[in-house]
């Protein structure tokens, strides 16, 4: 049964299961195996469309993948993130967050940012819009935080993050993703709000993980962050596959007789025949 924002809200230490899905048959593999939650997130753009970062993402790829996504799990709590500057002004926020609900058939969306996207949030919860927060490690402005790198290790970045985590509360977040953070960190931010923490490389006292579905089974040859732990090696069996068929189709093997389509000898010697 689809999770409610209400039960999620309450979802302290209870090892909520999210992850990420692009597609139908990804989305459907997931709901099938029991995950909680599924993210449509902006990492398609690296991941599926072979983008160097989420920034070239647009609305049109998210609504895209998202209703694919839709229509292979319609019974699981769908959260869809909004691609960089889709939320620029509250207006942008309300407009682009109202099509992922209405045409992709999200449950949720998810914004980057601390401090800076609190109004867009309220304006969003305002309107009866789902939000999931995103802090930490933001990969839409990663450039501005140097890279793709830890965040929150020094004092004034530490309390930074648990001042962040607190004003996402206030304006209406039912949780909170926490990327690239110290667990420690992690930890005490958890301990701090009353919403749930969802971790993607912040430890393991978060009330849920997230990984995204390529990383996890292998799908993606690009970098793999630490954080990644992989629990298939799909690609190479895929790939294994796909030089198989090759091989047999060079020299002859497929398609064989079991893989054919056969015919009433009469039939043939008539149309030969004339």
């Amino acid at each position: 049964m689809k999770r409610t924002v209400l039960e999620l809200r309450q979802s302290k230490s209870g090892r909520l299961v999210m992850l990420t899905a692009y597609d139908f048959p990804g989305a459907k593999l997931a709901a099938e195996a029991g995950v909680d939650l599924i993210l449509v997130g902006d990492s398609l753009g690296m991941v599926v469309l072979g983008y160097e970062s989420t920034v070239p993402v647009t609305m049109e790829d998210m609504l895209h993948h998202a209703k694919a996504a839709r229509r292979g799990a319609p019974d699981i709590f769908l959260t869809v993130d909004m691609p960089f500057m889709s939320y620029a002004s509250n207006e942008q926020a309300l407009a682009n967050a109202a099509r992922l609900m209405k045409e992709a058939g999200a449950d949720s969306v998810k914004l980057e940012g601390g401090l800076e996207a609190v109004p867009a949030v309220e304006a969003l919860v305002r309107a009866g819009v789902p939000v999931l927060g995103h802090i930490g490690l933001t990969p839409q402005t990663a450039s501005a935080l140097g890279g793709y790198k830890l965040q929150g290790r020094d004092e004034a970045g530490a309390r930074r993050l648990l001042e962040e985590a607190s004003a996402l509360e206030r304006a209406g977040c039912w949780g909170i993703v926490l990327e690239m953070v110290p667990a420690p960190l992690a930890r005490a931010i958890t301990e701090s709000i009353a919403i749930p923490t969802i971790g993607i490389g912040a430890g393991p006292h978060c009330d849920g993980q997230v990984l995204v579905f390529h990383d996890m089974v292998g799908l993606f040859s690009g970098f793999t962050p630490k954080f990644a732990k992989r629990y298939a090696e799909a690609g190479a069996l895929i790939r294994e596959a796909i030089a198989c068929y090759a091989a047999e189709v060079r020299d002859g093997r497929y398609p064989d007789a079991a893989h054919s389509f056969d015919m009433h000898d009469e039939v043939l010697k008539r149309v030969y025949g004339g």
